[in-house]
């Protein structure tokens, strides 16, 4: 009986420290299904969608949404703690020896109770191992729990660095394509420059991008469940966004070369597709067009009234929708797996940016009004950015 339940808490200690080192060290993805981290992730965040669909505000659920991610990394490093302290607990009852100053004989409860306060290094020597191998496993237990100390201290802060470098570019988004970004505002706002070397830098830039975001969510996937500071902002939505926008440069634009947009779109969508493995998104073909012909033919409306054409005839929408069936699944299919709204082609009507909203503006314009003499009007409401 001793044996199984030592090879039992054998098993559990490998299980845990291999699912931590592939978790926190090894930076690439794990294609085993069997993993801890996986399986908290799937039961965890389908209890916490559960729960969404009881709050009515938007605002308010996607702040709620907002908590999971950092939570979930506090319950996974408890998860491992408690299950590293359980393991040994079973190691110790299978193949230790123990005393306790108090004379009361040693449980398997009381053994628990000596696995946690020598895993947090407490040392306070009421239960004492006195044979060989307990006295090991002891060493080994508390070295554990100061790796543990650190894994938490390298952890986060690498978590958070990543985050950061993913919001900002996000955030820069904001001038460039409205808010939320569509391709419409992007293609209307720079791409009927003179020159297109401004344009083709911030398709650049967001090549690079794409390529960090697939690299930081693939080393550390929990990263796919923070959620942007401004409720109409997403990493997911950001590149669908740059996904958009390429695609129809690629599919045909008048005086816009396709260059940079083609690497672009590469690095783009080679994120997409590796995400939507990471985050178990599932396929569906029955998810809503994004661009029916009725949208497309308003978004052509709109582009040429700012200068920008797209080409015309089969051949043009033949190319972009083979382009967005390159991508489309997999954006809809994280979107619904994390609860992420897409943002459109194009807006159905005009959106304030993030940066033209405040908390202020209506008795800032009220008192304007006042002073030069005119009448207390209200502004039109701004967007729920702030």
């Amino acid at each position: 009986m001793h044996v199984v339940i030592t090879i039992i808490g054998l098993v559990v200690v490998f299980a845990v420290l291999l699912d931590a080192f592939e978790t926190v060290v090894l930076p690439r993805r794990v294609r085993r299904q069997y993993r801890i981290t996986s399986w908290f992730y799937r039961r965890t965040w389908v209890h916490w969608r559960k729960i969404t669909t009881h709050i009515k505000s938007s605002s308010r659920r996607e702040n709620f949404l907002g908590y999971f991610g950092p939570l979930s990394l506090l319950w996974l490093l408890g998860l491992w703690a408690a299950t590293l302290i359980f393991g040994f607990a079973l190691l110790q009852y299978g193949a230790g020896e123990h005393v306790q100053l108090s004379g009361e004989p040693i449980t398997f409860g009381r053994l628990l109770y000596h696995s946690g306060e020598t895993f947090f290094t407490l040392g306070y020597g009421d239960i004492v191992p006195i044979s060989p191998m307990a006295r090991l496993l002891a060493v080994l237990e508390a070295g554990m729990g100061f790796g543990f100390l650190g894994t938490v201290i390298g952890y986060l802060p690498t978590i958070y660095a990543a985050f950061s470098r993913r919001e900002i570019q996000i955030s820069l988004l904001d001038a460039r394509a409205g808010s939320p970004p569509t391709a419409a505002e992007l293609l209307g706002r720079f791409g009927n420059r003179p020159q297109q070397l401004e344009f083709d830098q911030i398709l650049r830039e967001w090549e690079r991008w794409a390529g960090e975001v697939l690299e930081s969510h693939i080393s550390y996937p929990p990263l796919g469940f923070f959620r942007s500071q401004h409720s109409n902002q997403s990493w997911l939505g950001a590149l669908t966004t740059i996904l958009d926008a390429t695609a129809l440069i690629i599919a045909g634009v008048d005086n816009l070369r396709s260059d940079q947009a083609k690497v672009t779109f590469a690095m783009a969508r080679h994120a997409v597709v590796d995400l939507a493995q990471v985050s178990n998104a599932t396929y569906d073909p029955q998810y809503p067009d994004r661009l029916p012909a009725s949208e497309l033919a308003r978004l052509r409306k709109t582009l040429a009234e700012r200068s920008v054409n797209l080409k015309e005839g089969p051949e043009f929408e033949d190319k972009l929708k083979h382009l967005r069936s390159l991508y489309e699944p997999y954006s809809l299919s994280i979107a619904r797996t994390l609860l992420i709204t897409l943002p459109p082609w194009i807006h159905s009507e005009k959106k304030r940016d993030n940066w033209e909203a405040g908390p202020w503006d209506r008795a800032i314009q009220a008192k304007s009004l006042i002073v030069l003499g005119q009448p207390s009007v209200q502004p039109q409401k701004a967007d729920d950015h702030f």
